[in-house]
């Protein structure tokens, strides 16, 4: 932190703003915090400035070197506001008059994509659990009826060697399949057969036909990154909801982009990650690979103590005459645990001796889940969807929310293959307990934190394990 910007650098200062919604990012740095608005604030905000920046009501200057990446960028406001750093969490490129954005790559430096954008532009800071797993699950994302390569060679060579071919520079992968591309300048759409190359994307001017003399170039890949479109189908009259973009970098208008729509969601996907990795290569998979690598330029921040708030309270032990923090993470799990049973246990004689019913539960198993940060209470369906596919369409992303039909109940919302998916968990009274099941009674628990622990660790009734808390951290 450094009230003294030097001349190699660029000024990106980080504002608070309480909602999550991306149209509410375009007030200036002095504007006042509106008590009405959310206070599941997820997303922040960096702009270019010369003054003071706003941040709970107190000015700061940050100052980012030039040389700075999105990485070193994202785990700065990582370790200043608290969060858990697990390599999820990413800078979006967010332009709101144009309805794009897409996620910085870790290693493309901040300061010369800020100076491609517009004023009414800006950075986001969001987690994306999708960043790299095209690397962990290839067979997902390429379908072999649009890899090239695999139709050539009637699918005889393995697709877990695909990746490879990808990130080989001398290799001519290729991405080939039909999407419909919007006519510049009106709402009107074409069905065209398309091929991705390291050279570009070019359409086919006869059927199918691959012959040089048949290709149109329509982008290259240099110049240019692939985003998702955030306004919407009926924006842009589109056929059908799975569009995307490709922007040249210096593109501010709307007649200088490619709109683009595939069929589904596998289509889309692979489109967009083939249009990453044919650009950036190599880069990617070193990205993915060093996780916790760092530039000399993060060195320039004061790393203040370290709170996780997304891993609740740090495990200790007390019981001897002294406290002491539990280093071993086997054991802060196996106390963790324990302190759980300890807690339903609790429960249990509340229930015993209160013979709570279902209008008047008890007080412990009614709020528990309050506390956790995949509980996400009063907010609908629209936005539950939104929520899973900023954060990566990855199975197992998940999120717990009340119930808009029944005021007992609650709403597990859960991705798999990327399909966001609905299921009601209801209350049932037993003996006098109040318990909460999404099988009809099948498998009881007395908290939703409790139901949420077996299904980390038991699929059950659930077409995938839940594996990634779908997170809105107040910044």
């Amino acid at each position: 932190v450094s009230s003294q910007p030097s001349a190699k650098s660029q000024l990106l200062s980080s504002s608070r703003f309480l909602s999550s919604s991306p149209s509410l990012l375009a007030h200036s740095l002095t504007f006042s915090l509106s008590n009405s608005l959310s206070h599941r604030a997820s997303e922040q905000r960096l702009s270019q400035s010369e003054n003071a920046i706003v941040e709970d009501g107190v000015g700061k200057v940050v100052e980012v070197p030039a040389d700075m990446t999105a990485r070193d960028v994202c785990q700065f406001l990582v370790y200043r506001n608290h969060c858990l750093d697990d390599n999820c969490w990413s800078l979006v490129e967010h332009h709101s008059l144009l309805g794009l954005e897409r996620c910085l790559e870790d290693h493309e430096l901040v300061v010369p994509v800020q100076a491609c954008m517009s004023p009414e532009s800006k950075f986001l800071f969001r987690k994306n659990y999708a960043k790299y797993e095209f690397f962990r699950n290839p067979l997902n994302f390429f379908p072999e009826q649009m890899v090239a390569w695999c139709q050539e060679t009637n699918g005889s060579i393995p697709q877990s060697q695909l990746l490879q071919n990808f990130l080989n520079s001398s290799s001519c992968p290729e991405i080939q399949g039909f999407l419909y591309m919007k006519d510049t300048g009106r709402k009107s759409w074409k069905k065209l057969y398309m091929f991705l190359r390291r050279s570009g994307l070019y359409c086919s001017t006869k059927g199918m036909s691959k012959e040089p003399r048949h290709l149109q170039l329509l982008s290259d890949l240099e110049d240019s990154n692939i985003f998702t479109v955030t306004t919407g189908r009926k924006m842009h009259n589109a056929p059908t909801d799975y569009q995307f973009c490709i922007k040249p970098n210096k593109a501010t208008e709307q007649k200088e982009l490619k709109m683009l729509c595939a069929e589904d969601e596998q289509s889309r996907t692979c489109w967009m990650t083939a249009f990453r990795l044919l650009k950036f290569g190599i880069l990617l998979y070193q990205n993915y690979k060093s996780p916790h690598q760092r530039k000399t330029a993060i060195s320039n921040f004061t790393t203040p103590v370290r709170s996780v708030s997304e891993n609740s309270l740090v495990a200790m032990d007390f019981s001897g005459r002294t406290g002491r923090v539990i280093d071993n993470p086997v054991e802060a799990q196996s106390a963790a645990m324990e302190e759980g049973h300890t807690w339903r246990k609790r429960s249990q004689r509340m229930n015993v001796l209160g013979s709570p019913s279902p209008l008047h539960p008890s007080p412990l198993s009614s709020v528990i889940h309050r506390t956790q940060l995949w509980f996400h209470g009063r907010i609908m369906r629209e936005e539950s969807h939104r929520m899973i596919t900023q954060q990566g369409q990855v199975d197992g992303l998940f999120l717990l929310r009340d119930s808009q039909s029944n005021p007992k109940a609650f709403v597990l919302t859960l991705c798999h293959h990327q399909k966001i998916k609905h299921f009601q968990i209801l209350p049932f009274e037993e003996d006098g307990q109040v318990f909460f099941s999404l099988d009809d009674g099948s498998t009881k628990f007395t908290d939703l934190i409790h139901l949420v622990e077996f299904y980390q660790l038991n699929r059950g009734v659930l077409p995938c394990k839940l594996k990634h808390p779908c997170t809105m951290v107040a910044l």
